[in-house]
């Protein structure tokens, strides 16, 4: 397809949402169409998805749990990715595949092999151009969402050595595909990311 997909990965509290905006903002800035996307919660359906998911209160199966992001990521992808990249536009988002692997693969101690292949049949085989992985300390992840106002999250609320399971399952993604993935050191200030963000993705845009 000839546009370009760029996905920011990373525990919460990591700076993905801030780091998609600032590249959003600079490509449009350089005339480039930009879909700035999330997931979940990137659709109508996605919202509704969005809340199951993480404000839910009480237990969701790990299986359901991974499921209901599949099905998020099939509308998704189907409805705005793959009709932005077709059209040759810069698709940006917060969050993709790789955090299912990492959060119901390694977090939820389900099969990451099975979860990365029910995600790539929910999205039909699509993969990123280029992946961020934003990495962050779990305790100064806990430290920045502790310093804001945020509604409850299940993800969030994990204790134990779940935030570092995570960490560790997102390190082993990059260090697997060095060629898809870029990992930056989330405690650096926001234009520094910005700049780092910058120098790898305008080369692929000529």
């Amino acid at each position: 397809m000839p546009g370009l997909f760029i996905t920011f990965e990373g525990g919460d509290g990591s700076g993905k949402s801030t780091q998609s905006a600032l590249l959003a903002e600079r490509l449009r800035g350089l005339g480039h169409e930009v879909v700035l996307a999330r997931e979940p919660g990137g659709t109508e359906l996605g919202v509704e998805i969005r809340h199951l998911v993480q404000h839910r209160r009480g237990h969701v199966a790990p299986r359901a749990e991974a499921l209901l992001y599949a099905a998020d990521r099939a509308h998704h992808v189907a409805t705005v990715v793959r009709p932005a990249l077709e059209r040759g536009a810069v698709v940006v988002q917060d969050r993709y595949l790789d955090s299912s692997i990492a959060y119901q693969g390694a977090g939820r101690e389900l099969d990451p092999e099975e979860v990365r292949d029910l995600s790539l049949w929910a999205a039909e085989g699509l993969l990123p151009d280029v992946t961020f992985l934003l990495d962050l300390d779990p305790a100064a992840s806990r430290e920045r969402l502790g310093a804001t106002e945020r509604v409850y999250d299940r993800l969030e609320e994990e204790g134990g050595d779940f935030p570092t399971r995570v960490r560790e399952k997102y390190l082993g993604l990059a260090a697997a595909e060095p060629e898809r993935f870029t990992v930056l050191d989330a405690a650096l200030p926001a234009e520094a990311l910005a700049d780092a963000v910058a120098a790898r993705v305008l080369p692929l845009l000529g």
